[in-house]
């Protein structure tokens, strides 16, 4: 797995080693080769990430992360079924997380930024991958997929 990171800021190593763990899991789960994926991440602010919600989903309000996938779900279904067949380098799309948001979030729900932000990236990466969240047996499919790689990182989530 490749990640490639939009960041300025310096410390967040461990950060980003747990989120591509996150993100070679998901796409192993998905049956493809997690040497040959790629996406990018970009941390904005949230004026940026309004703008691009505004104008990509028109949503016109700041939220915590965006997806913007590379295939269309048959494209990428195809690749799943051929593993085989996948290029060298397959480029499955980009994550855009809002850390202020992301911060904000955290201390709502009463856990660590680091925790939410793999959370957010690991939800983002599902997108990327096809999952959606649009009516209720999806959701609960992408939230047992999220849950799965959550306990596979060793960040359950919190029981209240």
């Amino acid at each position: 797995m490749t990640i490639f990171i939009e960041e300025n800021e310096t410390g967040i190593e461990e950060l980003l080693k747990t989120m591509e763990k996150a993100a070679e899991k998901a796409v192993e789960l998905e049956g493809l080769p997690s040497e040959a994926c790629q996406l990018s991440v970009t941390f904005v602010g949230p004026e940026e990430i309004h703008e691009l919600n505004k104008d990509y989903r028109g949503v016109d309000r700041v939220t915590d992360v965006l997806s913007f996938p590379q295939f269309g779900p048959d494209e990428l279904g195809w690749y799943i079924e051929n593993p085989d067949e996948a290029p060298d380098e397959l480029m499955i799309g980009d994550v855009v997380i809002c850390k202020e948001k992301a911060e904000e979030q955290a201390a709502e729900f009463g856990h660590g930024l680091e925790r939410e932000l793999v959370y957010l990236f690991t939800h983002s990466v599902l997108h990327l991958l096809g999952y959606d969240h649009e009516d209720e047996e999806e959701k609960a499919v992408m939230r047992a997929r999220e849950e799965e790689i959550m306990d596979w990182l060793g960040i359950p989530r919190m029981q209240a």
